[in-house]
């Protein structure tokens, strides 16, 4: 499965700790906004580092040459260790602590730029320093530090990266064997027990947390499944009401459309009522007029019976 994207990655963990999970959620929404939800599970799975663990992270991002001669120390370190160079040893072991010095000082001064970073009486510089000084000597915590995705800080346990080196005395221009040194050889192996136990406890703390991982993405699945089906189920809601809304809206035209025929025909009617009410005028004037006619012609005939 892919890795998040690198300039996420770096933005994330160049982002102070109590302002992780906000941006960190920003981001995965903008992810699911783009249409990438598998982008936005592996940005969802990002842990927040610890404050020292960010300073750390701030100078790999913010000043990667410096991290880079950190590295090329830590190869000449190992490179003596290994040759049993004891003079070019403790030159490098001073080079080492001024390194080391040098880059906490620039720590300072990047966390003193960042407007959320802790004030500088609490930035955690001891554990920085001893981050530092195990990147030195742990190929593994180098490489987080120079990604910039380190989680939290480490300290050298001083068991060392190489083997230890079978030592032999030079005599008169031959080598003898060493007599080993016991006290050594059980301090040795006190370290090496511890090592395992101190490996043995660091398995079992990775098998519970994997353990709590696959539970958490577990229900990151579940909860973007029901994220999903809450986006399909407000979608269908929303074009449920366009259609409402667009039938409403050619209801209420069709409504005036109506109040409009209806208003029509009110003046239609009022002035049909007009004219009956002249028409019933008109045949009651013509219909007296009859009357007297008749009133009229009936007197003549009366007239002209008497005169008989």
């Amino acid at each position: 499965m892919p890795d998040a994207p690198a300039d996420v990655v770096r933005r994330l963990y160049a982002t102070p700790p109590d302002r992780f999970v906000a941006a960190r959620d920003a981001a995965v929404a903008e992810a699911r906004r783009a249409g990438d939800p598998r982008t936005a599970r592996e940005i969802g799975r990002l842990r927040r580092p610890t404050v020292a663990a960010w300073l750390v992270n701030l100078l790999a991002i913010r000043r990667p040459e410096l991290v880079a001669d950190l590295a090329q120390l830590a190869e000449a370190l190992r490179a003596a260790q290994r040759d049993l160079r004891g003079g070019k040893l403790r030159e490098l072991s001073a080079q080492r602590r001024a390194v080391v010095g040098a880059l906490v000082a620039e720590v300072r001064r990047l966390a003193a730029a960042e407007p959320a970073a802790p004030p500088a009486g609490k930035l955690p510089l001891g554990e920085v320093e001893a981050t530092l000084h195990a990147a030195l000597s742990d190929t593994e915590v180098a490489e987080q530090v120079r990604a910039g995705r380190l989680l939290r800080a480490s300290h050298y346990a001083g068991f060392g990266e190489v083997p230890r080196p079978r030592l032999r005395l030079v005599t008169d221009g031959e080598e003898q064997p060493v007599v080993p040194d016991r006290a050594a050889e059980r301090a040795d192996a006190r370290r090496a027990r511890d090592e395992r136990a101190a490996r043995a406890e660091r398995d079992k703390r990775r098998r519970t947390a994997l353990r709590e991982l696959a539970k958490a993405r577990a229900d990151l699945d579940r909860a973007e499944k029901e994220l999903a089906g809450a986006d399909a189920a407000e979608r269908d809601g929303v074009a449920t009401l366009d259609r409402i809304e667009t039938e409403l809206a050619e209801l209420e035209r069709r409504r005036a459309v109506a109040e409009q025929e209806l208003s029509r025909s009110r003046l239609a009617r009022r002035g049909a009522e007009r004219e009956v009410a002249a028409a019933r005028r008109r045949a009651g004037e013509v219909e007296a007029v009859v009357e007297a006619l008749d009133a009229e012609e009936g007197d003549a005939d009366s007239g002209d019976d008497r005169a008989d």
